[in-house]
């Protein structure tokens, strides 16, 4: 039971990719409960016939083993992956947010050693700005122009889904709905420099009634008075 709680523990946290907050992570974990489901089944069905193909020895009849190879490493391997290729394909718009409508829109620069987050309206025009903080509206999807300006970095936000490269010079797009109100704190994912560890940003999710008055007090100075 000790050893039960003590990897329980180890499922929640602001950085935990089994507590997800979103539906983009709730997808990602879905799948990996699933391959770890699969993993299990295979792994637990191989021993078992290891230990039996040990115990009856030489005793085996060769049309047994042939039967054997053909279930345990052609058709086995075949159908558990080809379900998982199934429930992928199936799950990649939750994943990447691809046919989900966008709400907000923020830049994302990374830079040595800090995340710069730019706050858009439907022009481009910056509403607000705010530097190693991401403050999202909860259950409103959101769409991340992640981009860097000095060594390739990486944008991840565990609770909320999968990572994403900030390369010089392009703008990559993920899109991403934080549902759940818990703590978040996102990380470069890419060994970016000596200062690599320490560069990780606090997420915060507000109702939509406090986000939009957080804009407005972090209104960018040439942009508009507030909010919207």
């Amino acid at each position: 039971m000790a050893l039960a709680a003590l990897l329980a523990a180890g499922c929640g946290g602001p950085q935990s990719t089994l507590d997800p907050g979103g539906p983009a992570a709730a997808a990602i974990v879905t799948s990996w409960w699933l391959m770890f489901a699969a993993a299990t089944v295979a792994w637990t069905l191989v021993v078992v016939l290891a230990l039996l193909a040990m115990r009856r020895g030489r005793g085996l009849a060769p049309a047994s083993g042939t039967r054997l190879i053909v279930a345990g490493g052609v058709v086995l391997p075949t159908v558990l992956l080809a379900a998982l290729l199934v429930h992928g394909t199936l799950t990649s718009d939750r994943v990447t947010g691809s046919g989900a409508d966008v709400e907000h829109v923020v830049r994302v620069t990374a830079r040595q050693w800090q995340w710069d987050f730019e706050y858009l309206d439907g022009d481009g025009g910056t509403l607000a700005a705010s530097t190693d903080l991401l403050v999202l509206p909860r259950g409103e999807m959101v769409e991340f122009r992640v981009g860097s300006v000095d060594v390739i970095h990486g944008f991840w936000i565990p609770r909320l889904g999968g990572k994403i490269d900030a390369i010089p010079g392009r703008t990559n797009v993920l899109r991403l709905r934080a549902d759940g109100a818990g703590p978040m704190r996102g990380q470069c994912a890419e060994f970016c420099g000596l200062e690599h560890a320490l560069m990780a940003f606090e997420v915060t999710v507000l109702e939509a009634p406090a986000f939009r008055a957080w804009m407005r007090e972090h209104a960018a100075a040439d942009g508009p008075e507030a909010a919207p």
